[in-house]
């Protein structure tokens, strides 16, 4: 008996690895979901960030027609590569509206001058207190905005040449 007690606290820390290791070759999801998800779309106002391109309100929302609301700043590199896709959905027939997070009007001019112009409107989050009250934490970030202005689907991180005939459905649905 006093052999397996012995063995006992060996036996106990190599569980506790196990457990351990396990966690670690599986590692959980932290990947931040907005928790509006099927709730109105926040209420906000902000200045446009280009000459010659309205804000964006809230108010802008909920007008009968599905919206996609892209949340993007010149700096972002994942940016850059969701641009030509964002041109496929406005080619598409889609509205899109934009929140420039952390950004200036010149830098934002010349990200559209060379990455294209897919937005209606772009408001200046300068400070990201629109971005945070959506539950977004990061850029780029989609929001589809359906017709009654509730948000329907959340589009975590740049959106891929594949993902454009799923939105272009999503869109279709949420009218």
């Amino acid at each position: 008996m006093k052999r397996v007690l012995i063995w006992a606290p060996l036996a106990a820390f190599g569980a506790l690895f196990a457990v351990v290791a396990a966690g670690l070759m599986r590692p959980a999801d932290t990947t931040v979901h907005s928790t509006l998800v099927d709730k109105p779309l926040p209420t906000f106002q902000l200045a446009p960030m280009v000459p010659g391109k309205p804000g964006l309100a809230s108010s802008d929302f909920g007008r009968g027609t599905p919206r996609l609301l892209n949340v993007f700043a010149s700096w972002c590199i994942p940016c850059i590569a969701e641009a030509p896709q964002l041109m496929r959905l406005k080619a598409r027939g889609i509205p899109i509206d934009a929140i420039a997070i952390h950004d200036k009007g010149p830098a934002i001019a010349g990200f559209l001058r060379r990455n294209g112009d897919p937005y209606a409107a772009i408001g200046d989050d300068s400070r990201s207190r629109v971005q945070l009250s959506l539950g977004s934490s990061g850029v780029p970030e989609t929001f589809l905005i359906d017709g009654r202005g509730r948000i329907v689907r959340q589009y975590i991180g740049d959106i891929r040449p594949d993902q454009v005939e799923q939105i272009v459905r999503d869109v279709a649905a949420a009218r």
